[in-house]
């Protein structure tokens, strides 16, 4: 009976946590990139600084926080940029993805492609920021909208599409 031993489990597990830490790392080193190239590399600058706190909490080997550092002041280094989309999910559900790219282009047509894939709609720049009010610790929807289960799921769908997507760091919706 395949996958009933307890390596099977172990290997998915291991797997699975694999996974979530590499979307992580890599937005760390993305984050750590464009921060060492706004700074000139300058440890403590406060926005490098940060950031490499936030690499060291998330329990970032050292050796890939210094590389990082050194891609940004490199010849030729990647520029990041941040994005901000906005759009709309089942039952007008107001929904900001927030990320980190070096392709806003790519990124832009693959966030519009989740959008309509999962019954959603991509907006313009304003047209759903208005439902938040930014917060300390991000943005704060201005009022909520309670749904169904089905759309409850509809929307579950959608965000666990939008932060598997690798540019995306953060999602918010005003859904209760």
């Amino acid at each position: 009976m395949s996958g009933h031993n307890k390596w099977s489990q172990i290997k998915r597990k291991k797997g699975a946590e694999d996974e979530r830490r590499s979307k992580v790392f890599s937005l760390l080193v993305k984050n750590l990139t464009r921060e060492s190239k706004m700074a000139g590399g300058n440890k403590e600058a406060p926005g490098l600084r940060t950031a490499i706190e936030k690499a060291r909490a998330s329990n970032m080997p050292a050796e890939n926080i210094e590389r990082a550092i050194a891609k940004g002041i490199g010849e030729g280094a990647e520029s990041y940029e941040t994005v901000i989309y906005e759009g709309y999910g089942p039952a007008g559900v107001a929904i900001i993805v927030k990320g980190l790219t070096d392709s806003p282009n790519r990124t832009s047509n693959e966030i519009k492609h989740i959008f309509s894939k999962n019954g959603g709609s991509f907006a313009a720049q304003g047209a759903a920021m208005w439902a938040f009010t930014k917060g300390e610790a991000g943005l704060i929807p201005n009022m909520e909208i309670v749904l169904t289960d089905k759309d409850g799921m509809k929307l579950a769908g959608l965000i666990e599409e939008l932060e598997d997507q690798s540019d995306v760091e953060n999602v918010y919706t005003n859904a209760a």
